[in-house]
């Protein structure tokens, strides 16, 4: 009827199984926890902080579901999906994009122990998440799907936490589907990361199928908090979010002490010192303490009324101690794709200032920098990890805040180094200067040299889909360093590519190239020289500096090509003829006119002589070129925004359907 697990000893539940065996496995608790424990009173060595890491859709949020059910924290309900992605976003699109935490009791050889889950997103666009969650662990859940396999987010998860000395529990999920391979992928582990087989459990989220083995597993083989009660007060803040009745809320590892509610604490960062007025486990609801003590997870409020006295990574210590030394927290990623955002009506101003204030507290990741446009009038720039970031920041505005941005094209960040470097140097300016907007890119003459950003990118696919891969990235100007055979059907390749040639519809192309088998990640690797020219956008001779673009000299005419394409669509057309060209330093490489409406003032003529057509038709042919001469042209602001929505929305369109979110 059913069989057992190689290495685990759990019923392998089957397709013909029935379903009562099911009920009755499943529905067995292993321990319903009593809510008098205290958990306060849990020592140290019978903690563990452990995070879920994965590749996108390989079944985290899922397999937290369950380990919440086993332990008694939630009750079991077949609703019972997703609980800890809390955001509309996630629910929508169906994936993490906000890590979560929540403290879970499981007894164990007759002992209570305190485990502190934290569930992370798998898109490479939240890797920030993942890092900060991290610092926090002692040790990771590698979940890996027993259909798909090791993707290249599995590759970058797992060297992420080896760099940081985490114990590793790798896991394969959906052992019950029906094309699941679990000896072949057990075997790709063994081969990219030497990992045993014998230690890898296998299991089913979705029917608990070996989930009680994970909780045990954790307590075996994830080594306690190096932390000590005995010392001064310390913990590290990793997450953070704003409470409009509470302020600004942190999520904190004690690592040194305790705190109790009522006591007065100092931030290393900023120096300013808060009373502790409330105490928090997360479960995953909040659940009100009087003290968090060192090894915990918890949830401290302490007034902090605006976004910025919150700092992801900074240490708290008590007030009376008066000094403190820092903890090590994190480096937090660089911002790769940058864009401008700018309210639909000027008067919206300051609401959408307060709303990307609120929401970059709990998105760390993203940098703000004021900004200002002549057509779109002020705003920021704003630096996101990927597109999809982007499109989640933008989409988070638009639910949680009812804001109305508007997102310019998004780019990237380029090093220039300008001619006459010592000079400028000696004049006390910089010899080397960093341009997020194109609009802002030097004029050619005075730049000696100019950087691109470049990332090594890790492609995974099917081995007879080799040849085309190769293609698409050659004309990305990619560069292959290493290629590996992960087994018969399929290979790990890594390639050196420009940022800017990925961020706009690379994973489109690559998952049609490979009918949407490949995977592919990518983490900095640093700035290349390269050669880039801006593009910049004439009406009648007239620059408007919110349409220019930067691209390397070998795309540029084809990139110009289609702008000019989609302006002649988009602008109205006027009295006067436009021309929509766009020039390199000063060259035109493309081009196009808007032809003017055109009055027949020959229509009232019935008859005479030939002479009075010509003279009117001259006449109006002068009062043209003499409107041309001293008219502006009238571009709505609409338009502008038309152009930005579209680029913007073409490029996010293809992005994020190649991960089918």
């Amino acid at each position: 009827m059913f069989t057992l697990l190689r290495t685990t000893g759990i019923p392998l539940l089957g397709r013909n199984t029935p379903k009562s065996i099911i009920r009755m496995i499943y529905s067995t608790p292993i321990h319903l926890q009593s809510e008098e424990v205290a958990y306060d009173e849990i020592p140290v060595n019978r903690i563990r902080n452990f995070s879920i890491i994965a590749h996108v859709d390989h079944g985290k949020s899922t397999l937290a579901d369950r380990l919440l059910e086993l332990s008694g924290t939630i009750a079991k309900n077949a609703g019972n999906k997703q609980v800890l992605d809390s955001l509309q976003v996630e629910k929508e699109r169906g994936i993490t994009v906000k890590a979560q935490t929540a403290s879970l009791l499981f007894k164990y050889d007759g002992q209570d122990y305190l485990l502190n889950l934290i569930d992370t997103p798998g898109h490479v666009d939240f890797s920030n998440e993942v890092s900060r969650s991290l610092a926090a662990c002692d040790g990771v859940i590698l979940l890996v799907d027993a259909n798909e396999g090791v993707q290249a987010q599995t590759v970058a998860n797992y060297h992420l936490a080896k760099s940081k000395q985490l114990v590793i529990v790798p896991v394969l999920n959906k052992i019950d589907l029906k094309n699941a391979r679990p000896d072949a992928v057990t075997q790709e582990l063994f081969t990219l990361f030497e990992i045993d087989p014998d230690e890898v459990l296998r299991i089913s989220a979705k029917l608990g199928t070996g989930c009680s083995e994970i909780l045990r597993e954790i307590v075996r083989r994830l080594p306690a908090p190096n932390a000590s009660r005995k010392n001064n007060f310390r913990a590290l803040i990793f997450d953070s979010w704003f409470d409009r009745y509470r302020g600004a809320l942190n999520l904190i590892y004690v690592k040194d002490g305790e705190i109790r509610t009522g006591q007065e604490i100092a931030s290393c960062h900023t120096g300013r010192a808060y009373e502790v007025k409330s105490l928090a486990l997360l479960r995953p609801d909040e659940k009100k303490v009087d003290r968090l003590v060192a090894g915990q997870v918890g949830l401290l409020g302490c007034n902090m009324r605006t976004s910025k006295e919150s700092s992801i990574g900074d240490t708290l210590y008590l007030k009376k101690d008066k000094t403190c030394v820092p903890l090590p927290g994190f480096q937090p990623q660089q911002a790769m794709v940058f864009a401008g955002v700018y309210p639909a009506d000027q008067s919206q101003h300051p609401y959408l200032k307060s709303a990307i204030e609120k929401l970059v507290l709990n998105d760390s990741a993203v940098t703000v920098s004021p900004d200002s446009s002549p057509a779109l009038g002020q705003g920021w720039r704003l630096g996101f990890l990927g597109l999809l970031h982007l499109d989640v920041f933008n989409q988070r505005l638009q639910q949680e805040y009812d804001a109305e941005p508007i997102l310019t094209a998004p780019s990237v960040t380029y090093k220039i180094k300008l001619k006459g470097a010592k000079v400028i140097a000696a004049n006390g300016g910089n010899e080397i200067v960093y341009v997020s907007n194109p609009a802002l890119f030097p004029d050619k003459p005075s730049v000696e040299e100019c950087y691109e950003p470049f990332v090594l990118g890790t492609i995974i696919a099917p081995t007879e889909c080799t040849g085309p891969i190769i293609g698409l990235c050659v004309e990305r100007r990619a560069i292959q360093k290493t290629s590996i055979n992960i087994d018969n059907d399929r290979i790990m390749t890594t390639y050196l590519m420009p940022l800017n040639e990925i961020v706009l519809d690379f994973h489109d192309q690559l998952k049609s190239l490979s009918s949407g088998y490949a995977s592919f990640d990518y983490e900095e690797h640093g700035y290349v020289s390269s050669t880039l020219v801006r593009i910049d956008i004439l009406l009648n001779g007239q620059l408007v500096d919110e349409l220019c673009t930067v691209a390397h000299i070998s795309k540029a005419q084809t990139h110009a090509r289609e702008l000019v394409l989609k302006l002649k669509e988009l602008i109205p057309r006027q009295m006067i003829q436009i021309a929509i060209q766009a020039t390199v330093g000063g060259k035109v490489i493309a081009r196009e006119t808007l032809k003017a409406y055109r009055k027949d003032v020959t229509a009232k003529l019935y008859g005479g002589d030939v002479t009075r057509r010509m003279k009117l038709l001259k006449q109006q042919s002068d009062g043209k070129k003499k409107m041309r001469a001293i008219a502006n042209i009238n571009v709505p602001k609409d338009t502008f925004i038309n152009v930005l929505k579209r680029h913007y929305q073409k490029t996010i369109q293809n992005h994020t359907s190649a991960f089918g979110v």
